[in-house]
């Protein structure tokens, strides 16, 4: 009788049921098996199994072309496993546990960290940055030096043939495994095994046409004298550390006991405010603290950058291209509304103000009102679904702080302060915690913060552990972004000119990390904005900065280098407007609203663009200029207002839109609600609602003007929406739920 059958499946599986694609958890172990007893086709019916304990049996190794998508834990210790490469077709894994099998090497080790693309958790430890060296720097090591024995030693044959090609892979490959030497000796059997994979990959690539296709990397990237919106003298940098510090951090953060949660002094005015239509052009209002870096000087001069002639001339290639593309790209076709109305069936929401706090304060003074708030965001949800009643957690920073704030109570749960820092930017992601002891792994959320000392603060909110900080540029950082695929991988703007992507790792119950640099890409302008498509978040990277918005190629393990110019800029139809006062391609506001469709924005122009991804994608870029003019679906009606870095968001699961404006109001837009001929007469869609300045009245005195609103942020399910000021204000609104 078999061994392992439907009956033993149900039995050993859990939950119980009576259907195989309903198991998670299977225990299989001590059962005396070997590959054999292993049927592919009855265990291939385990769709939902997502923890497998096989230890102690006989394996040598697993069936192959063994499918199990939702499987994420599997244990083989105490087999006898020998061939490790048959575990290739679990890429979903991300802990593995293979003690005590006699025969496998370091060899075998490294060959499961590349084979499994998702692997975190090894016997218990981290192995996230080891594994990412290996799938990524290391192999490009190798891919340096099999191309280098290619074009000395060999070429494709005259004509090509079958027969001839085969010949040529044999020896090539055979010449690669001699030849091509990297690493230490001890793991010289994955080299070769690394090699001879490559190898084969390379030759391939040579007579694929796609590959022949030359790409142009000496790109004019000429780097003129922008001004910056939160760039301080250089000086301020002088007395922080210039080397990366990578130093175990298990203290707690600066902040103690007495930045206790505390309300502001700031009441809401109980009253109905007018709404006013006047959107006139204010200057920048004065009386920033010379320390911070803020907006005004940054628009009082031109605009833009010292680049205008050199831009003339593509100008002028790009307006025939747009001119040519016009009539598909910018017509607003009727069909694109029906996409945009199937992104939500949800209703408009009703929002009322809740709390106004002055967290961020200097010495906690209430007098306070010069401190700008630069960033906020909102965990994500811990499944994708969007189930779970919503977050009440926000975190904001802005000063020398980062606050984490409880939204419905208005507390302040957690606060980090770093004399001396300016935080400019901060997000979310989830890392995996090993535990040790052979307790499995767990996902636990951090929070990345950055400013102007180029420094990256790694801070475990749960546990109130700020548990390190490494230094990401000897620039101010303007902005930070999480691969929300892989949570591990941090992009970083800064003042420099760069973005660069970063593998944090994980960390173990003592905090330990590790941080290896994986990309560098080169920016032509300050970036202020980072967005990863949806879809395709490890393969493309879009950038909103001074001079535009541009696309950049991302995708690790490719042909490409390490450091990487622009795909690809991305223009729109506003620029053809603009003259020697007025200038558009500052895009200070960019964030994904569905899957496809983009919600940018454009400084001085007064509008929000909304357009679609994978059209402007799939347009085949001007050689010279690397660009493409956006597809644009519709354009929504916003403040006139000549301030810069009011930057929008989007919730997608709500379909709406927000941005803020420079008197302390918020522009919010309900996607769903946009008329057919909005699309077909390319007027600006007015927005759903304009929520006026809650006007808080200070203890005492009169109430505060309205600001201008820095940023926002929702929760994904929209009950709660946070805006930011440069007045050190932090404003919470709450859904009010319809009666």
């Amino acid at each position: 009788m078999e061994k392992i059958n439907e009956k033993v499946l149900l039995e050993k599986g859990s939950p119980k049921t009576n259907k195989l694609e309903q198991i998670k958890t299977l225990n299989l172990s001590r059962l005396a098996l070997k590959h054999q007893d292993l049927p592919v086709r009855l265990l291939s019916r385990l769709q939902s199994l997502e923890r497998w304990d096989l230890s102690g049996n006989r394996l040598q190794e697993l069936p192959k072309n063994l499918e199990l998508p939702a499987l994420r834990y599997l244990d083989l210790s105490d087999n006898q496993m020998e061939d490790v490469t048959t575990l290739e077709s679990l890429s979903g894994l991300e802990e593995l546990k293979m003690e005590d099998n006699l025969y496998i090497t370091v060899s075998d080790n490294y060959k499961l960290m590349v084979l499994l693309p998702n692997l975190r958790i090894y016997n218990g430890k981290d192995v996230s940055t080891t594994a990412n060296h290996l799938r990524f720097v290391y192999s490009e090591n190798l891919r340096t030096r099999i191309t280098a024995l290619w074009e000395k030693s060999f070429q494709l044959p005259d004509p090509i043939t079958a027969e001839k090609m085969s010949t040529l892979e044999t020896k090539f490959v055979q010449t690669a495994r001699q030849q091509v030497k990297f690493g230490p000796s001890s793991v010289s059997d994955f080299t070769k095994w690394r090699v001879e994979i490559m190898a084969k990959e390379y030759l391939f690539s040579l007579t694929e046409p796609e590959s022949r296709e030359s790409t142009d990397t000496t790109e004019n990237c000429d780097v003129s004298p922008t001004t910056k919106r939160k760039e301080t003298a250089s000086v301020m940098d002088t007395n922080t550390r210039l080397t990366p510090c990578k130093k175990l951090r298990t203290d707690l953060p600066a902040s103690s006991v007495e930045d206790s949660p505390r309300k502001s002094s700031l009441r809401l005015k109980p009253q109905t405010l007018i709404q006013t239509n006047t959107n006139r052009m204010s200057p920048r209002k004065t009386g920033q603290p010379p320390s911070t870096p803020t907006r005004g000087p940054v628009r009082a001069e031109t605009p833009r950058r010292a680049s205008k002639v050199r831009q003339t001339k593509d100008d002028e290639a790009q307006m025939k291209q747009e001119k040519n593309s016009k009539a598909t790209d910018l017509q607003r076709d009727a069909d694109m509304l029906p996409k945009i109305k199937s992104c939500s069936k949800t209703q408009p929401v009703h929002l009322k103000p809740l709390h106004v706090l002055q967290c961020h304060s200097k010495r906690d003074s209430s007098e306070d009102f010069s401190t700008q708030l630069w960033a906020c965001a909102f965990p994500s949800l811990p499944d994708s679904t969007g189930a779970g009643g919503g977050c009440r957690l926000v975190a904001t920073c802005g000063g020398d702080s980062v606050c984490v704030i409880d939204c419905e109570t208005g507390m302040v749960m957690k606060k980090y302060k770093v004399p001396g820092e300016e935080f400019f930017s901060l997000a979310w992601s989830t890392v995996l915690m090993s535990r040790g002891g052979g307790a499995p792994a767990q996902h636990c959320t951090i929070l990345a913060a950055g400013g102007k000392r180029g420094l990256v603060k790694l801070i475990h909110p749960r546990n109130n552990v700020a548990y390190g900080e490494f230094r990401a540029s000897r620039k101010s950082l303007s902005v930070l972004r999480f691969n929300h695929n892989q949570g591990n991988f941090l992009f970083t703007g800064s003042y420099d000119n760069k973005i660069m992507m970063w593998d944090i790792g994980g960390v173990d119950s003592q905090y330990n990390y590790k941080v290896v640099q994986l990309l560098v890409l080169e920016i032509s302008a300050t970036p202020l904005h980072i967005c990863l498509p949806p879809t395709s978040p490890s393969s493309h990277l879009l950038t909103a900065c001074e001079d535009g918005l541009h696309c950049y190629n991302t995708q690790l393990g490719t042909n490409n280098t390490t450091k990487r110019s622009k795909e690809m800029e991305i223009t729109f139809p506003i620029y053809k407007k603009e003259d020697k006062d007025h200038d558009y391609h500052t895009i200070d506001g960019l964030s994904f609203l569905t899957d496809d469709i983009v919600a940018s924005k454009n400084y001085m122009h007064g509008s929000i663009y909304l357009w679609s991804w994978s059209r402007t994608k799939a347009q085949r870029p001007d050689k010279k200029s690397k660009s493409v003019c956006a597809v644009v679906l519709a354009e929504l009606q916003w403040a006139n207002t000549e301030i810069p870095y009011l930057a929008l968001n989007t919730c997608p699961g709500q379909a709406y839109i927000v941005c803020g404006d420079d008197k302390g109001r918020l522009w919010t837009y309900h996607v769903t609600n946009l008329e057919k001929n909005c699309f077909q007469t390319g007027k600006p869609i007015q927005p759903t609602e304009v929520l006026e300045w809650p006007a808080p009245v200070r203890q005492g005195l009169s109430q505060v003007e309205g600001p201008s609103i820095n940023s926002v942020a929702m929760d994904p399910e929209l009950h709660f929406l946070v805006a930011l000021s440069d007045k050190n204000m932090v404003i919470v609104w709450k859904r009010e739920e319809s009666s």
